[in-house]
């Protein structure tokens, strides 16, 4: 197999203006098709984006031959009947973050593709970019000392009641949408899963998605917290505090493709006033283009994809979790 060719299960927004042009400038891989229920919109992106096939089912797409994995970047509340789908007909999957709406559902999704020889990955792209791969072998050699704590704000505005995120049964809401990244990143960065979880959440009187969500992570070593919003002005930031430095992570979620990207760490000098830091500089690097090279990479060479399934199980554990700590009654 010269390349991975890639099917993409859904016209959505997220496929056709990042993803897709990702997985067409990364290595060993290529968009050969594309599904949607309506055929037109299938034929219009496909010819926007220089796409071979259009399909106007996703059951076509996953019967095309052409097709070795797929991208799903349809609503949460579907990745798991399509993920179970795609892996029955033979098809890798790379499907969007959360993987599922509950760590139950994401396990049957792993077992199904593990049924079928199949690979699966949740598609966390900003894990593989170079800047967060510094980041983690600096937090692992102790740069900064012993990780202690991990502070991060993850926020949008988004009040349209039509938009899925706004739409509960769907799986919308702050936590799945983009507090995820946050727990994800608290995860890698301790290692561990959290002992225990300590959580608030506001939500939305007409819809029920969650507006604004805090958390506290207390990990064996250290705590981590955070705060998700769509509600909000748009902004992200990721703050890494060890005994002896800390880190500032420079956009550390939607990562530019087209810019380089730094990391600043501070050790020592005169804090607040004129604490001493260095900037690291990453060259510009498409986070979508990396992590699908690294999934065609485990397919084609028959390893073990860089971030694994359960990962993502332990994930959507954690979030449960929160949800369970800000219900009422839980101290």
């Amino acid at each position: 197999m010269a390349d991975l060719r890639w099917g993409i299960l859904s016209t959505a927004d997220i496929a056709r203006k990042k993803v897709i042009p990702g997985i067409q400038g990364a290595a060993r891989c290529a968009v050969v098709a594309i599904a949607s229920r309506d055929v037109a919109r299938a034929q219009a992106v496909a010819t926007e984006l220089g796409i071979p096939r259009a399909h106007g089912s996703y059951e076509a797409l996953l019967a095309d031959p052409a097709v070795d994995a797929v991208y799903i970047p349809l609503p949460n509340h579907l990745h798991a009947e399509w993920t179970i789908a795609a892996a029955r007909a033979g098809k890798h999957i790379l499907c969007e973050k959360p993987l599922a709406m509950t760590a139950a559902e994401a396990g049957r999704m792993i077992e199904a593709a593990e049924g079928a020889g199949v690979l699966l990955m949740e598609a966390f792209m900003y894990r593989l970019h170079p800047s967060w791969v510094a980041a983690r072998e600096m937090v692992a050699s102790g740069r900064i000392g012993r990780l202690i704590a991990v502070q991060s704000w993850f926020s949008y505005y988004n009040d349209d009641p039509s938009n899925i995120r706004n739409i509960r049964a769907a799986g919308g809401g702050a936590l799945f949408d983009i507090g995820c990244y946050n727990v994800n990143l608290s995860r890698m960065l301790f290692g561990a899963e959290p002992r225990r979880v300590r959580a608030s959440i506001v939500r939305d009187p007409a819809s029920g998605v969650d507006i604004l969500t805090s958390a506290i992570l207390e990990f064996e070593g250290g705590v981590a917290t955070f705060t998700c919003s769509m509600r909000a002005e748009d902004d992200q930031r990721v703050h890494v505090y060890g005994t002896e430095g800390r880190l500032e992570m420079d956009i550390p979620f939607n990562i530019p493709p087209d810019r380089p990207t730094h990391i600043r760490r501070f050790h020592g000098g005169e804090p607040p006033v004129r604490p001493a830091g260095e900037v690291l500089t990453f060259e510009a690097a498409d986070p979508y283009g990396v992590e699908a090279a690294a999934f065609a990479a485990a397919v084609l060479d028959g390893l073990p994809v860089p971030v694994p399934p359960s990962d993502a199980v332990a994930n959507l554990g954690v979030i449960q979790r929160i949800f369970e700590a800000a219900s009422p009654g839980n101290p």
